[in-house]
Order: structure tokens, then sequence, then C-alpha cells
């Protein structure tokens, strides 16, 4: 009996691990998070930024990065090789944390430091509390351990997208880099679409205390001075993304203009504390801003627009000088608070709501 079972034990423990190295070997072959290298003969799939964008990082040397939220994703890598006239590589991180962003720019200076990082600066992320952090970063992709890569290779989700990447490719499918995760071509742009999707709030019967965000986006902003210190030689081109005119029209709604404004202006003044760090403001772009026609919802803008973002910042139309801030946001504080809103929602917007829906929005109050 003992020897039978010894057998038996020694058959399945051979069987077993002749399994696991043929699905290792799959993945490694295959390697959907293109961690060990970028695929040839066929084009990449991408499918899940946080876990592949470890891998263009390793296998994409660049020049110039541009680095950020969703907000960016429809910008692409070779506009920056046009305007920069370098290498360009576009990382982002939906709805992304400080500490995701991190992680990416260690991982980014181990392997092929940049010359310039262009940072998308979302108000939305500045003043994120990190309790919200869901651990959906793979932090074995981007440590410096390379015995956890068996949690790549030993990965059921990582097998899955091997057979998924292989049948794309088999059906012609995939995306260039420069096309990867962007969905601007899917995706409907305009004024009605936008105020389709805004779920426009009460106005609130009192207002958020001016520094009520002030600690949390100290807290956010010294992971990005820790960057600005121990890469001297690498420029930083940080810009505020430009939210469009709705945000605003919350922002007020929700009695906390004044508390947002006076984080940027705390970023603003980090910033320009240091000198290989420019601070960019298309945030305050007045003709992007209010023009809808370049929005999905309240806040994503069109590729259309990230190129005119590009180009302004580029050209230094849109730099904010620290002895400019105080002005600056005086002025746009006046513009926002003086903007008819209520004419956003024009007669035009109404003919189209009403022969498409049997009532007004939820939180339509006339």
């Amino acid at each position: 009996m003992n020897k039978t079972y010894r057998r038996w034990a020694r058959g399945f423990l051979a069987v077993l691990l002749a399994v696991l190295a043929l699905c290792g070997g799959i993945v490694y072959v295959v390697d959907p998070c293109l961690y060990y290298r970028m695929p040839e003969g066929r084009l990449p799939v991408f499918f899940n930024e946080r876990y592949q964008a470890a891998g263009m990082v390793r296998n994409v040397p660049a020049d110039t990065v541009l680095l950020g939220t969703s907000i960016v994703v429809n910008y692409r890598a070779s506009w920056l090789e046009e305007l920069y006239h370098s290498s360009g590589l576009r990382i982002t991180i939906p709805d992304g944390y400080f500490s995701e962003f991190d992680q990416v720019v260690d991982l980014l200076f181990r392997v092929h430091p940049p010359d310039r990082i262009l940072f998308a600066l979302d108000l939305n992320t500045l003043l994120r509390d990190e309790g919200g952090l869901t651990g959906a970063m793979p932090e074995y992709l981007y440590n410096q351990n390379p015995l956890d890569d068996v949690k790549y290779l030993l990965n059921k989700d990582s097998l899955y997208y091997s057979f998924y990447a292989l049948l794309a490719a088999r059906r012609g499918g995939g995306q260039t880099l420069d096309e990867g995760f962007a969905w601007d071509g899917e995706a409907l742009w305009g004024k009605y679409q936008a105020l389709l999707y805004y779920e426009r709030p009460p106005a609130a019967g009192s207002r958020t205390p001016e520094d009520a965000y002030l600690g949390l986006a100290a807290e956010n902003l010294t992971v990005m001075e820790a960057w600005f210190r121990e890469h001297p030689e690498t420029e930083f081109e940080v810009f505020l993304s430009p939210y469009s005119i709705l945000a605003w029209d919350k922002a007020i709604r929700l009695g906390d203009l004044d508390a947002r404004l006076a984080a940027v202006k705390l970023a603003c003044e980090t910033l320009a504390a240091y000198p290989n760090v420019r601070m960019h403001a298309p945030l305050f772009d007045r003709d992007i801003v209010t023009d809808l026609s370049y929005y999905c919802d309240y806040i994503h803008h069109s590729g259309e627009a990230g190129r005119r973002v590009l180009e302004d910042l580029r050209e230094g139309k849109l730099l904010l000088r620290a002895e400019d801030v105080e002005k600056t946001l005086a002025q746009w504080r006046e513009f926002v608070l003086h903007y008819d809103y209520d004419g956003i929602w024009d007669q035009e917007f109404w003919d189209r709501w009403n022969a498409e829906h049997d009532g007004p929005p939820a939180w339509y109050e006339g």
C-alpha cells in the first residue's frame, strides 16, 4: 500500500509540475502583460493599464514620457515625438493615486531614465485620499525582486489573457503602441453628450472651508517633490488637466470652489521651488474649458483637445509662473463665479432631450 501510495503521489506531483511548467511557459512566451518583451510579428493586445504599464516602461525606452490618469489616455505618443523631437511614451493609470504613479516613476528611472516627464496633474487626483486605494496595482511587476515573477507566470488571469492575445492576433486584432488604450474613436463627443452624463448637484447651503483640502494636497505633493529632488537632471512639465466648465459649475454648487483653488495655489507654490519643474495651467484655458464639443462628460476631453494642450505646453503658452499665480487664480475665480451656467442648457439641448426622454433630468429643479 505504501509503495502504491508513494508511486501515486510521485505521479501526481510530476503531472502537477508539468502542468504548472506548461502554464508558466505559455505565459512567458506569449507575455500578455508585455513584461519581458514587446511582441514580434503581431500587435500587442491592451487590456489593463495597471498590469501592462510596467511592461511598457521596461520595454519601450523613451526620452519623453507622458504620465497621467484616463484624462490623457487619448493623447498619442507620436505627438510627443513630433513636438519634442524625441522618442515618446504615454503611460496612463485610470483613476490613479499618487502612490501608484510613484511606482511607475520609480520603475521608469530604474530601467530607462527619461530626459523629460510630462505629468498630467488632475485636480481630483491632487485632492484624493489614499484611503480609497484598492491594491489593484500588481507590485510584483514593478519591484526589483525577480523571484515573485512566479505570481505573473503562474496566474490564471495571465494564462487567460495569453490565450486572449493569441486569439486576437489570429483574428488580426491588437493595437499599435500609439493607439493602445485610446478610446476617443469609440466615444461620442459634444455638448449634448457632456451634458447627458453630467449630474448637476443641488446648490449647497454652505461653503467648504478654504483649507479643507490643503492637508491632502500637501501629502500628495510630497510624492512629486521626491521625484524632483531625486532626479534633478530630468525636466518635469506638470500641467493641470483641463476639466470642462461643468466641473466648475459642480465646484460652485458644492461650495468647494475656494477650497479647490487654494489647493491649486499650494501646488503652484510648492512646484515653483524646484528649478527642474515648470507648471502649466490648461485647467484655466477658456478656449478649451468652455467648448463642450471637446468633451464626452464633465472632465474627459478628446484627443483633439489633448493635441492642443501638448502644443500649448511645448510653446509655453499655458505656463503658470510663481509671480502670476495669485492674479491668475483671482481672475479665474471671477470668471467661473459669473459664468452663465444655466445658459449652457439651451433650447437646442432641451429639444433633443425631450425627444429622447419622457421627463426632465433627475437633478432638474425648474
